[in-house]
């Protein structure tokens, strides 16, 4: 094999370094691979892969199960971002296609580092002249150089798997602004409220919710039957909660029981 299955945890060569990228991509790729495979594949142990995966778990990239590694979001784990991008995109381009007409020229916006803000970010040109204030690198990629947007990008720690700035500097930097409109997204809803899976994730969400004077959730059926580790806020404390078309009816109902102001994107009802 062209790895002793003895080598030092701690080492991490440029060969191993570019396994754990290929192995990263290809759990990307297919959602899951088995760990017998992977050894197959790069020609290398068993327990090489587990060390391999130990790693890329730690950085956020995917979660090791039992006999492999996958992509998919679990309450601990968020999903890498070009998962993220892939799922659901339909359903969040009819969100952003709600979202944007509350969006009027001269107005300033917020967008988190939710794939589905993303998809609001595609829209914002055609609305401009706009700000833009955003800690997700995807958005702010997407939207520099663009004319009629004035682009803020927050910076602070940069978090790989997210393609995002989060941390304390990114959280003073947002409380040093003031946007007209908040667009965000979240993990999982349980029991009326959102959940994501890591504090610091948390803390940036929150800043941006001070941080607007209108605060809009975007969010497709999927999230209600995820799960969160971590508490964010009860969905009454949005000014709007926007849902796609294929949400249940019951759980229209009982969002509507808690009241939560809410509209179903693609409906005749008017957004207010």
């Amino acid at each position: 094999m062209a790895e002793d299955a003895t080598a030092p945890a701690g080492s991490d060569g440029a060969a191993s370094r570019e396994r754990r990228e290929k192995i990263r991509q290809r759990v990307a790729d297919e959602g899951f691979v088995q760990i017998k495979a992977l050894a197959e594949a790069y020609d290398v142990s068993v327990m090489t892969i587990h060390r391999d995966l130990d790693v890329l778990q730690s950085k956020g990239w995917l979660r090791k199960i039992r006999g492999g590694a996958t992509a998919q979001p679990s309450a601990m784990y968020h999903g890498d971002v070009r998962h993220r991008l892939q799922a659901m995109a339909e359903a969040k381009r009819k969100l952003a296609d709600a979202a944007v007409g509350l969006v009027s020229p001269g107005a300033s916006i917020m967008i988190d580092e939710s794939t589905t803000g993303l998809s609001v970010a595609e829209l914002l040109p055609s609305r401009g002249p706009l700000t833009v204030i955003t800690n997700f690198l995807a958005a702010v990629n997407l939207l520099a150089g663009k004319p009629d947007i004035d682009l803020i990008a927050l910076g602070g720690a940069y978090y790989p798997a997210y393609d995002a700035f989060l941390g304390l500097r990114t959280c003073d930097a947002i409380r040093s602004l003031h946007a007209d409109v908040l667009f965000m997204s979240t993990t999982a809803i349980t029991n009326g409220h959102c959940y994501h899976q890591s504090q610091e994730t948390v803390a940036v969400k929150l800043a941006l919710m001070d941080s607007a004077d209108r605060r809009v959730l975007l969010v497709d059926h999927s999230k209600f039957t995820k799960n969160g580790l971590h508490q964010l806020a009860p969905l009454t404390a949005f000014d709007l909660v926007i849902v796609d078309s294929d949400t249940p009816e019951e759980q229209l109902t009982a969002l509507r029981t808690r009241g939560v102001p809410l509209h179903v994107a693609g409906s005749n009802a008017p957004l207010s």
